[in-house]
């Protein structure tokens, strides 16, 4: 390393000029070489240098794109061999290589599925295997982007499976059900590799055969990880479902698993993949997933791959002293003579410094050689180390399952045992219900002495004491024989426990013997039980010879009860004749209730019919005022077709507020409404309510007619017919009024919507221009159309200044394109100053038919919302001028844009067409100077049209004498050129799309603040549902006005400007 400090400064400059993008052409140069080795028409395997340097590759640029860049150049329709052999390194690279290949080889799943479907139609043997192939490549592709969990080589660890699989049972569903379809397009190729081998009976050694065979290496990797993943995920299935939902995936999985075996075992025979790769052995049958413990036995299949032999090849500079390699004298010769110029065939000092260095390449490249093999070889002592670790930790997860087993076993003893202690439980429950019995005996005993006692009271009661006795032995009896049973069920029990116990509880041994001592106990206690209900019996022998000694007191007592029965038949007489007496006297009574009652009818009848009379009273009453309300309300709604009332105006501030009192009557009207309701014996409320409700609605319907004499027709007319609906609604109102079935259900939804109608367009005709004074608006009217014909002469003589500069200044085609440009320039500004002089004669023509006998300052001042619109579009048309003519002189000067000058174009025809709709808006349709007007108008936009078509025009002159000449690049800047370039393009792309969105975002706040107004129909604005906004302040001639200011100007009086 000392040698390359000691390089000639002549040398270190040499190599200080390799650049970035030297490099890069180094790296491309040698891709393209290996691409070109690796994929070619020769029917051979892909050599593994080729496929390792394109997969470093993918690393160093942390991609695929170079690959792409080069694969899609490949003629891959005329050759099967040359698309079998692409899938195959395509195959390599998306296993061994970068991550980010799989985002880039997304980008090419068209041209991949393009390559199979076209070798899928042709009958080619190689063809059929890529259109498999195909299939296969996009299958991975897509189970890989769906799932990044997967890296492409499927190399991941049991948690990170269960991780993704997850504890939804449809997940784990799914995802068993993708890698079954990912696992039948690795068979379907190998399937179809053996099948093309077996009709041509090849050997393996064969470079035709090996073509074929050789991408079944990473088939083989691929499927023993597929294998295990199934395994997995059948087994969390089986956990969670039943089995017999599952019956279709274990019949797939076992077909899969009779194919793998094959497949494995067809290749563990050929010679070809002894020496490349280890193929594992799959057991003999294929996993039971109904027996959770099956899992424990599987084996995960582990591929080893063995060290490769080294191959002859060139090793890569690790010092880069010239992009010239060995096997190139020729050029290695040029270099050193541009470097140190030509040998003149004595050697000094800087060739024994070149020998040098070459012998410390060498020394330097044998090194890196030695640590190549070292790196190797420890990378397969690595991937052993690996084998044994996950072999081992297979035999632990064995050791586990089992475990897991023996626990179960054991959690099953320990069940059985419980449930052995329950029973013996159960029979010491038993034991105590038959002590609580023998209780009960014992206090029936009792019972039956104290009725014994009872007995010898009275003879009525002996019999039932006697019959209780009878049911009392029988229950006794009874429950001897249940006492019997429960010993007959205790002993079977005892004996069942203890052959249990016998048989595998030894370790109970000392429970049980304390379970033998407390039954015999209860044994004692049964017999006690025994004696006393022997006891009972002689209890009962000795009861029934009392029994007898009874009967005979029982006839001493029959005869007792004969004597109290005379007695009773002497009284039961006197009580007969008590009830006669009391029956005679009920009679009289009732006589007289019934007078009474017919007394308190004929009260109750009079009541009634005053109340009816109050009621019919207080309803004529009702029906006085309703008719008298619906005479008043005829009256007012027939004012509005009334001419005679056509002379009478209203303000809108006043008819705001009859407007307002009239919807606040209608609660009164409501409250009286349903007091009524309540109470019909007095509509004082509803009456008085009523009436001012009728007056305060009829003043709000002929206001509104007054004030819509005033408004403009479109106005005029929505407020008429407003007006005309709140009088008939009001009307259908009191008709309900009128009928009791439908005076209960009377609503004043409809009146107050009608009435909020006319409060609503009284709202919209108020004036909501404060800044200028009535009196002023006339002279304001006459100063801004002055100022707009100034402005318009001094556009024009600027004009014609900039037209003389630019012919003494400029020639050729730039001065036809001014020239151009300032020409139409110049007839636009005369079209907009005869179609503002036009618009001045029809606002004289209008004043002077409209005013009658006021002043023109009073009839501008009456219509101060169109005076306005007219004040606001001659500022805009000023306005645009200017601006028009200063993009104009911007252009010339050569500082300006041209599409500053459309834009110009675009806006000053808006401006007049906004100027044209406020000057015809009162217009007679009729009017002379209104046709002129809409002359002057179109020609306006015509010339507006040729300002914009001349103007792009000169720009497509001046943008095509900038040629592109390309001719002097190589192919890494042309290919750096197109990259900035399409980089600049998505950056514009993005720009406008910003620019789009602001200008869409402008004009939403434009329409919210000014309005939204239909085009003009008819020759009349008519405006659009949209929010209505006052007049605002206007900004002065020479400013452009803010955005939606004209409209707003207008008012409800003009349409929207036109949008270009």
């Amino acid at each position: 390393m000392n040698s390359i400090k000691s390089v000639p400064a002549r040398v270190l400059s040499r190599r200080g000029g390799h650049s970035l993008e030297a490099e890069r052409e180094q790296f491309d140069k040698s891709q393209a070489i290996s691409i070109s080795k690796a994929i070619n028409t020769q029917e051979a395997p892909v050599k593994e240098k080729h496929a390792r340097r394109i997969i470093l590759g993918t690393h160093h640029e942390k991609g695929a794109f170079t690959f792409w860049s080069y694969a899609i150049g490949l003629p891959l329709p005329s050759s099967a061999i040359l698309s079998w052999k692409f899938c195959h390194v395509l195959h390599k690279v998306l296993r061994d290589g970068h991550p980010n290949v799989l985002q880039d080889c997304q980008r090419y799943r068209s041209n991949i599925r393009e390559t199979g479907d076209l070798w899928g139609h042709l009958h080619d043997r190689y063809g059929q295997l890529v259109s498999i192939y195909t299939r296969l490549l996009l299958t991975k592709i897509s189970f890989h982007a769906k799932h990044p969990e997967f890296p492409p080589s499927l190399e991941v660890s049991d948690e990170v499976l269960e991780k993704t699989a997850g504890t939804d049972v449809n997940n784990i569903f799914q995802l068993t059900v993708e890698l079954f379809d990912y696992l039948d397009c690795e068979l379907k190729l190998s399937e179809s590799v053996f099948r093309q081998l077996n009709t041509s009976m090849a050997i393996s050694q064969m470079s035709a055969v090996q073509c074929r065979l050789a991408p079944l290496i990473q088939v083989i990797q691929d499927c023993s990880h597929l294998y295990h993943y199934a395994v997995k995920l059948m087994f969390k299935l089986h956990s969670c479902l039943p089995a017999d939902t599952l019956q279709g995936h274990r019949d797939r999985f076992h077909e899969q698993f009779r194919s793998l075996k094959n497949f494995f075992k067809k290749a563990s025979d050929m010679l070809y993949f002894k020496r490349l790769i280890q193929i594992p052995r799959l057991p003999e049958s294929p996993p039971n997933f109904l027996r959770a413990s099956a899992l424990a036995e599987h084996v995960k299949p582990v591929v080893v791959i063995p060290e490769e032999a080294p191959e002859d090849e060139e090793p890569e500079n690790l010092i880069e002293i010239s992009t010239a390699s060995t096997t190139e004298p020729q050029i290695t010769s040029d270099v050193f003579e541009q470097t140190f110029g030509p040998p003149n065939g004595i050697r000094d000092d800087r060739d024994a410094q070149i020998e040098s260095l070459k012998k410390e390449v060498d020394m330097l490249r044998a090194e890196m050689e030695k640590i190549k093999l070292e790196a190797q070889r420890y990378i397969t002592q690595l991937k052993a180390q690996v084998n044994s670790l996950e072999g081992e930790v297979e035999e632990q997860r064995k050791q586990k399952q089992k475990a897991l087993v023996d626990n179960e076993q054991l959690r099953d003893e320990l069940e059985r045992l419980q449930r052995v202690k329950q029973d013996s439980d159960r029979s010491q429950r038993l034991c105590a219900e038959a002590e609580k019995k023998a209780n009960a005996t014992e206090i029936r005993y009792t019972k039956l002495k104290e009725k014994h006692s009872e007995l010898i009271n009275t003879h009525a009661e002996l019999l039932r004491k006697n019959a209780d006795t009878a049911k009392q032995l029988t229950v006794t009896q009874q429950s001897q024989e249940e006492v019997a049973r429960v010993k007959e069920q205790l002993a079977f029990q005892v004996e069942q426990v203890k052959r249990e116990a016998e048989m595998k509880l030894e370790d109970q041994s000392v429970q049980m013997e304390q379970l033998r001592q407390e039954l015999d106990a209860r044994r004692d206690e049964l017999d006690q039980a025994q004696r006393s209900l022997s006891h009972a019996k002689q209890a009962g022998a000795e009861l029934s010879a009392q029994v007898e000694a009874l009967h005979a007191e029982k006839e001493v007592l029959r005869r007792s009860v004969s004597e109290k029965e005379c007695e009773l038949l002497s009284t039961r007489g006197l009580i007969e004749e008590k009830e006669l007496q009391l029956s005679q006297e009920a009679d009289k009574a009732m006589r007289e209730i019934c007078e009474l009652q017919g007394r308190l009818v004929e009260k109750s009848n009079q009541e009634q019919s005053l109340q009816q009379k109050l009621l019919d009273e207080q309803f004529g009453i009702l029906q006085e005022t309703v008719r008298e309300a619906e005479d008043i309300l005829r009256d007012a709604v027939a004012k509005l077709d009334d001419p005679l009332h056509v002379r009478c105006t209203s303000s809108p501030d006043y008819l705001l507020s009859r407007a307002q009192a009239a919807l606040e009557s209608t609660d009164a009207l409501e409250n009286g409404h349903a007091q009524y309701v309540a109470s019909m014996a007095d509509a004082a409320g509803l009456v008085g309510a009523l009436a001012l409700f009728a007056h305060l609605t009829a003043d709000t319907i002929v206001n509104g007619s007054a004030t819509s004499h005033l408004a403009p027709t479109d106005h005029a007319d929505r407020l008429t017919e407003t007006c005309r609906d709140c009088g008939q609604r009001s009307l259908d109102y009191l008709g309900e009024l009128k009928n009791k079935q439908t005076l209960g259900h009377a609503e004043l939804g409809d009146v107050r919507q009608a009435l909020r109608g006319v409060l609503q367009l009284a709202q919209e005709l108020r004036p909501k221009s404060l800044d200028i004074k009535q009196e002023e608006l006339g002279d304001m009217v006459e100063k801004e159309m002055a100022s707009t014909s100034e402005a318009i002469e001094d556009a024009v003589r600027r004009i014609e200044e900039m037209m003389s500069q630019a012919r003494n200044e400029s020639s050729g085609v730039k001065l036809e394109v001014n020239e151009r440009i300032l020409n139409s320039c110049t007839d636009l500004m005369k079209a907009i100053r005869l179609l503002v002089t036009t618009s001045t004669n029809l606002q004289k023509e209008i004043v002077e038919s409209g005013r009658g006998a006021a002043t023109t300052q009073e009839f501008y001042a009456k219509n101060s919302r169109w005076t306005e619109g007219l004040i606001s579009a001659s500022k805009a048309v000023g306005w645009g001028a200017t601006q028009l003519v200063e993009a104009a002189d911007r252009v010339v000067l050569h500082t300006g844009k041209y599409e500053e000058l459309i834009v110009c174009s675009h806006e000053i025809a808006a401006s007049t067409a906004q100027l044209v709709a406020a000057s015809k808006v009162k217009a007679e349709k009729s009017s002379r100077n209104l046709g002129r007007l809409q002359e002057c108008s179109r020609n306006v936009n015509e010339m507006a049209a040729n300002v914009v078509a001349s103007t792009k025009s000169g720009q497509e002159q001046i943008e095509e004498k900038d040629t592109m000449d390309f001719s002097g690049m190589s192919l890494i800047k042309l290919k750096k050129e197109e990259m900035e370039t399409q980089v600049k393009v998505l950056e514009l792309e993005k720009r406008l799309e910003g620019e789009r969105v602001r200008l869409g975002e402008l004009r939403k706040q434009h329409y919210a603040l000014a309005g939204a107004y239909d085009a003009v129909e008819d020759g009349e604005a008519k405006p659009a549902p949209a929010p209505r906004r006052g007049i605002l302040k206007k900004p002065p001639l020479a400013q452009k006005p803010a955005h939606g200011e004209p409209e707003r100007d207008a008012g409800p009086y003009l349409p929207h400007g036109a949008n270009f």
